[in-house]
């Protein structure tokens, strides 16, 4: 169950997606995780929710016939598994369960837009890259489009109120304060 991580799979960071598209351009992530799952010793059945027809029918074709993983496929999503686990993204995967929030933050709003960034590899790493400035600016402004400034991490009191109804088991609070202290780091580096 659960090949996909709750769909976190599916959405790999860009510099891992780059490199299961370079094995095989026309197979999609999730079709690299189902063959994976399908590949291990004495795995007779794969459960995944699906959203959409699309995602279905990549299913139906990922399993029809399944094309077991090579050692060199293997490796590859060896070296993709590490870049996700380096990207220090929360893994929300806006299941909305730890909804709503009592003091109005937008948890999924919130943890979405910052994995988001850093899968796609667009936020502000260090302030002597040429680029940082338009990076910070675009990461404050995007911030700010997506979640509405009452409900951004900020404002989390770290009550805790969420952490029970997390099926990820993520440290809500914790996650808050994090992205709360890199987001007051890029303002006062203005």
């Amino acid at each position: 169950m659960e090949p996909l991580l709750g769909g976190r799979l599916s959405r790999l960071p860009y510099k891992a997606l780059s490199q299961v598209k370079q094995a095989d351009p026309a197979a999609s992530a999730a079709s690299w995780a189902f063959r994976f799952a399908g590949s291990l010793p004495n795995v007779l059945t794969v459960l995944s929710g699906m959203t959409f027809m699309e995602h279905m029918q990549d299913n139906i074709c990922t399993y029809s016939p399944l094309k077991p993983l090579t050692e060199a496929e293997q490796g590859m999503l060896e070296q993709a598994a590490l870049v996700l686990l380096e990207t220090p993204t929360v893994g929300c995967t806006g299941c909305q369960y730890c909804m709503p929030c009592r003091y109005g933050i937008d948890i999924p709003g919130v943890f979405g837009h910052f994995d988001r960034c850093l899968s796609e590899d667009n936020y502000p790493k260090n302030a002597a890259d040429s680029d940082y400035q338009r990076a910070r600016r675009v990461f404050l402004l995007s911030m700010d489009r997506s979640v509405s400034k009452l409900r951004q991490a900020q404002h989390c009191t770290g009550c805790g109120a969420c952490l029970p109804r997390c099926p990820q088991r993520i440290d809500i609070p914790g996650e808050m304060k994090r992205i709360d202290e890199f987001s007051e780091h890029l303002m006062v580096t203005a």
